[in-house]
């Protein structure tokens, strides 16, 4: 990897070196620098970057003629040095790794409100990986889109409707830099499509030790059509997103490879990145002199595959004749196979000329390893990914799980923070995260409990704020303005549900019988009250008419005060959300929440989850630690499954959660509610947290690295060995028959004894096996030419054994890398 670029000297640079290292979203030592400068511009941006680059000449020379200013100063340089260039937990575990560099590739990333490049859930999942990977030393560099408007901005008229907004983001107002060549040029790419070029324009943030490499389009040089490739976040159609993923794909590694960075492992975040695979291989063509069937033999092994898919239907496709004149040339003159070889890899069948091309088929058969985001979402993922292993039992299509976890020092509150450096000391989120549930578990009832009541009121006060803003703007009442700043008591049970308002995520469950929900919230010996935040697809009807039923709920005269729906869901709502709601509540329709993080969020703070048996809350729940609805099943879209998990929600609510809440001892603490507070700090923050997620992923980076330096060893050796393999298995599969099975009972075992004929296939190429839908493959020896045996235990009926042929080879992953499959009928 590339060296970071050395510190800055002076108070301007030094400010300029803090501003543009993106740790301060997380880290805020550095916020009294900030606010010193400009105390009203940073309290609306969060941006160090616009403080700076606003702030006068002579502002800035007479705060930093002041001792303790640069007394200051010097102390946060001193630290980010050393942050920079100290050992961390990978460096001390894995000194000996055959791991250098891991590029990540994501879509978006969610880092801070100041670099607004994200719509949600990925994005979110992307940035607090990068930002655990500086925690924890893993040498990451990242490669994403810079989008001139990004995702929409939300607001709502005056009748409740959403209103979507698309402001510029100026490049000069965000923390980035532009990357420059060694001549100190900026760092243009050329895409070359038939006819003309595409030029990209390149930038850099820093994450810490890391870096996020961004691209863009909007360069004079290129024709208007092609400036706003990198305009919308999940906009425009089928054509604009085809060229943004061929941008972050194939541009992003040839970014890589210009900056001299050569990554042993490529992580694809969804399936948006796949077109990475095709330049990866080219890349290693050109390095090695290889084909390009050997080159993806050799480079496959070190490129790891995320799904967040939950549905079929939501993988990118692409219409063959909508990628052949941006992909044919690149086909057949840069990776010299014909066109519809290039599409065969994202397909089902590659023999169908009219199916499309699957971006997340492209992205498994590159990869040579493929993981969900939760249990359950393996599960799911398995299924969905099916169809690729026809014949192979579903729990054998090889798809595992890593479930997401969040960046717990971006989402504590200072309340929070307190607490768990009390408890834990302030390097916790940095190491292993042994022991800490326990010493969180140490923390007394009242400690917790005041914890609790400052976080929910700073949530009040910044809800009010914010509230009577989005009021003034629409032009309402004065009298409703005055009343928008007094919402809330400070001291009532706080609901909180923000999330992507799609259908299948549920936002309007409680709102099956709202009689019932007023009756909740304005209980006067024990009420609630509840925030709502929430973006629906601009082109999602159907989301946009929930948002506007909860606003026509909000404006009922009952409920005024204790229900609001606040515009904008954005990553500083967010914050403030996840440090100071007491209840999170999320309703999604199981199985299409694939993880979730809204609700890992609230952890860290003594929040507490009432959740559908979806997603991360699937492996997460217990009693102890919150409460769950749904039997943990699949019913699809059941109106009356849903009017059932509505009333459950409403039963809890009433019967458990508000009691308990209120159920206030002699010295008025909530018992109850303090120990599943407690215990769901103590059991579920460490282990729903980006630093594990992450180090469980260095584990796959390390094994990845390894594999890949042993395939391109001596000149690809191996990857070739690989290549001769596969397309050998491929030929003379249809050749191998079986003859009938014998079974005898000898000594208290079941022998097996099949005959397996061949063909042209050599036998070393393949494995016979035993197989058994609950038990592991018991493996088949020879015992004569064309016999194989193999015994068990006579302890259960033989008819449940079959035995079955699977191609064979001690370096490869089957069936990732071979799929074919023969049982013996």
């Amino acid at each position: 990897m590339n060296p970071l670029p050395p510190p800055e000297t002076g108070p301007r640079d030094a400010l300029r070196q803090l501003a543009l290292d993106i740790r301060w979203s997380w880290n805020h030592s550095t916020d009294k620098l900030w606010q010193r400068l400009d105390p009203e511009l940073w309290e609306l941006t969060d941006n160090p970057w616009v403080v700076l680059q606003t702030v006068s000449r002579s502002k800035l020379e007479s705060v930093s003629s002041d001792p303790e200013f640069q007394a200051m100063l010097d102390e946060l340089a001193a630290e980010n040095r050393a942050i920079r260039e100290q050992p961390r937990w990978f460096q001390q575990t894995h000194p000996d790794a055959p791991l250098q560099t891991i590029a990540y590739f994501s879509m978006e990333y969610m880092l801070s409100e100041g670099l607004p490049i994200y719509s949600g859930g990925l994005g979110n999942v992307a940035g607090d990986q990068l930002k655990a990977a500086h925690d924890l030393g893993v040498p990451v560099v990242a490669v994403g889109l810079l989008y001139q408007q990004g995702y929409f901005r939300q607001a709502f008229d005056r009748n409740g409707a959403q209103i979507a907004l698309y402001p510029f983001n100026d490049p000069g107002q965000l923390p980035i830099r532009r990357l420059r060549d060694e001549a100190g040029e900026w760092l243009r790419l050329r895409l070359a499509l038939p006819g003309f070029e595409i030029w990209i324009r390149t930038w850099e943030v820093q994450v810490g030790r890391n870096r996020l490499l961004l691209l863009d389009t909007n360069d004079p040089a290129n024709l208007p059509q092609y400036r706003g490739i990198a305009s919308e976040l999940y906009g425009g159609g089928p054509e604009l997103r085809l060229l943004q993923e061929m941008l972050l794909g194939i541009a992003g590694w040839r970014l890589l490879r210009e900056l001299g960075i050569h990554p042993e492992v490529c992580h694809l975040n969804e399936g948006h990145a796949a077109f990475a695979v095709l330049e990866r291989a080219r890349a290693y063509m050109q390095d090695s002199g290889h084909p390009f069937p050997v080159a993806l033999e050799a480079t496959r092994a070190g490129n790891l595959f995320t799904t967040h898919t939950p549905v079929e239907a939501g993988f990118d496709r692409f219409a063959p004749d909508l990628m052949a004149p941006f992909l044919r040339h690149y086909a057949e003159h840069e990776l010299r196979i014909p066109f519809r070889d290039l599409l065969a890899l994202g397909r089902r069948n590659p023999d169908d000329d009219s199916e499309p091309f699957n971006m997340a088929y492209l992205a498994m058969r590159g990869s040579g390893a493929v993981n969900g985001v939760s249990r359950l979402h393996g599960e799911v993922s398995r299924r969905i990914f099916q169809p690729l292993f026809p014949r192979w039992p579903q729990p054998e299509v090889p798809v595992g799980h890593v479930t997401n976890g969040v960046h717990v020092p971006t989402w504590d509150s200072v309340e929070a923070d307190t607490v768990w450096t009390n408890a834990c000391g302030k390097a916790r989120w940095s190491g292993d995260q042994e022991n800490l549930g326990d010493l969180l578990r140490c923390v007394d009832d009242r400690t917790l409990w005041n914890m609790r009541n400052q976080a929910r009121g700073s949530l009040i006060e910044y809800a009010r704020e914010r509230y009577a803003r989005e009021i003034s703007i629409r032009v309402e009442s004065p009298v409703e303005i005055a009343a928008a700043a007094h919402v809330f008591d400070f001291h009532t049970l706080t609901l909180g549900f923000a999330r992507r308002f799609a259908t299948y995520k549920r936002p309007n469950l409680l709102l099956r019988d709202p009689d019932r929900l007023v009756r909740i919230l304005t209980n006067p010996h024990r009420p609630a009250q509840f925030i709502v935040a929430g973006k629906a697809h601009p082109r999602d009807w159907a989301g946009q008419q929930m948002i506007r039923q909860w606003n026509d709920f909000v404006r009922r005269p009952e409920v005024r005060g204790r229900v609001i729906f606040l515009s904008d869901y954005d990553m500083l709502l967010t914050q403030r959300m996840a440090a100071g709601i007491d209840l999170w509540i999320n309703t999604p329709r199981r199985p299409w929440e694939a993880s979730g993080t809204s609700g890992m969020k609230v952890l860290v703070n003594g929040g507490l989850n009432l959740s559908e048996l979806d997603g991360w809350w699937a492996e997460a729940y217990a009693p102890e630690v919150g409460w769950a609805i749904g039997d943990g099943r699949e019913h699809d879209e059941d109106p009356a499954w849903d009017a059932r998990e509505a009333e459950e929600l409403y039963n809890l609510l009433e019967q458990e959660i508000v009691p308990a809440f209120y159920d206030s001892g002699m010295e008025g603490v909530p018992v109850r509610w303090i120990a599943r507070i407690r215990e769901s700090m103590a059991r579920l923050t460490p282990a729903f947290s980006a630093n594990r997620t992450v180090r469980e992923y260095t584990g796959h980076y390390v094994a990845a690295a390894g594999a890949l330096a042993e395939r391109t060893a001596a000149q690809g050796r191996l990857a070739a060995e690989l290549a001769q393999w596969r397309e050998g298995v491929a030929r003379h599969w249809k050749e191998v028959r079986f003859g009938p099975v014998e079974v005898m009972r000898r000594d208290g075992d079941f022998v097996f004894r099949v005959r397996v004929d061949f063909g042209l296939l050599d036998p070393g190429s393949a494995r016979v096996e035993l197989y058994a839908n609950d038990r592991a493959p018991v493996p088949m020896s020879p015992d004569a030419e064309k016999f194989y045996t193999a015994r068990v235990p006579a302890t259960r009926d033989p008819s449940i054994f079959t035995p079955r042929v699977i191609p064979y080879h001690a370096k490869a992953s089957v069936p990732l890398e071979a799929n074919q499959i023969l049982w013996q009928k």
